[in-house]
């Protein structure tokens, strides 16, 4: 399926293609739900949401549940660099919030991901945006809800094409 591109106002897009958005209603969501934000702006980043999904539904650690569009955005902190596309996905997982961090960040390292300063281009980007309604800020490595996650339009808009989604209601 091509991928059916909106344009919108600075240059921005919504992106929709065979896996974005997606909706998987066969799950009960009986484990841990957590709201995965995906960035990236090196290299051809549809492709690689494209190939990080399959890689996500092939995971024994995890359960894909929805997608979102993708969103095309400028970059903010660091500016000199080329937008940034970024999608929501949904997964159920058994997995502690902790130890779907750590999966994540391998999973980011599979995909050439490399942290060269803050806000820097990337490959890929995996980030845990919410986690069963939970509040996590001890530990020194993760914090739950993300943070400013309410201000960033890149979580926002993708987030519209997910409101149906089986167990959402479980994370917002």
């Amino acid at each position: 399926m091509p991928y059916l591109k909106k344009a919108l106002k600075d240059n921005k897009e919504v992106i929709k293609g065979h896996h974005f958005p997606l909706h998987i209603n066969k799950y009960q969501c009986k484990n841990n739900i957590a709201l995965i934000g995906v960035g990236g702006n090196i290299g051809d980043s549809i492709r690689r949401f494209e190939r990080l999904l399959v890689y996500l539904q092939r995971s024994k650690l995890l359960k894909v549940v929805a997608t979102s569009i993708i969103f095309k955005n400028p970059p903010f902190g660091y500016l000199k660099q080329p937008y940034f596309y970024n999608t929501l996905i949904v997964v159920e997982s058994r997995l502690s919030a902790l130890n779907l961090l750590k999966f994540l960040q391998r999973v980011e390292k599979h995909f050439g991901r490399k942290r060269e300063f803050v806000n820097a281009p990337r490959t890929l980007d995996l980030d845990i945006i919410l986690y069963n309604k939970r509040k996590i800020t001890q530990e020194p490595t993760l914090i739950v809800p993300h943070p400013h996650w309410r201000e960033r339009e890149s979580v926002l808009l993708p987030l519209k094409y997910l409101k149906g989604a089986v167990c959402l209601q479980r994370v917002l």
